[in-house]
């Protein structure tokens, strides 16, 4: 699937400063800073390093090319998002690149670490509370497909893999993208050994 671009590229990465105070993105800040911590000593436990990786780099290329999205990640969350897995479009594509790294509480993957579920959303402006948010804005964000890698030792989402795309899809094939995504982050799980609950 070919998307033409629709402006011209920004070469400037989606913000995300480090802070010294962390961005919460839930009404319970004291439990959602203390869950952060309790992932950040398991990433240490894991051995898995805050920082991109070659082979997850490989299955968010596998993500986008089996699904025809053009942006694609796996995303840990510790003090910010770190896509430790990163498929974009090449920086003369036309369309805005971005950074390993952006604020907690931005994007739609925030909203799967909270349900600790899957969230496909085909058409993101079918819904008045996913239509429009700082990352949608910026890049055109016009459908995302999520899904989270839950810890079975904390019960905690360690890890969300996401699809995002500036063409809406359709209900009809929603199952599929959904697939393709949970597919990606268990075998990632399998990858950095972290033990899920399973399908």
């Amino acid at each position: 699937m070919t998307h033409p671009p629709q402006h011209p590229a920004p070469t400037v990465p989606i913000p995300a400063p480090r802070t010294a105070q962390v961005q919460t993105f839930t009404d319970d800040p004291g439990t959602e800073l203390a869950e952060m911590q309790q992932r950040l000593n398991r990433f240490s436990e894991l051995g898995i390093r805050l920082e991109g990786h070659e082979v997850l780099d490989d299955i968010a290329t596998d993500m986008a090319q089996r699904s025809g999205f053009i942006y694609a990640m796996a995303n840990a969350f510790g003090e910010e998002q770190t896509f430790l897995g990163l498929y974009q479009p090449p920086p003369d594509a036309g369309y805005p690149i971005v950074g390993r790294t952006m604020s907690r509480g931005h994007g739609y993957c925030p909203e799967v670490v909270q349900r600790k579920r899957g969230l496909p959303l085909p058409d993101v402006a079918a819904s008045p509370r996913f239509q429009s948010n700082h990352v949608a804005d910026a890049i055109g964000i016009q459908s995302y497909f999520g899904s989270p890698v839950i810890d079975t030792d904390t019960g905690l989402v360690l890890l969300t893999f996401c699809i995002i795309d500036p063409e809406t899809r359709t209900l009809k094939d929603a199952n599929r993208l959904q697939a393709i995504v949970k597919d990606a982050a268990q075998t990632t799980a399998d990858v950095l050994k972290i033990k899920t609950p399973g399908p």
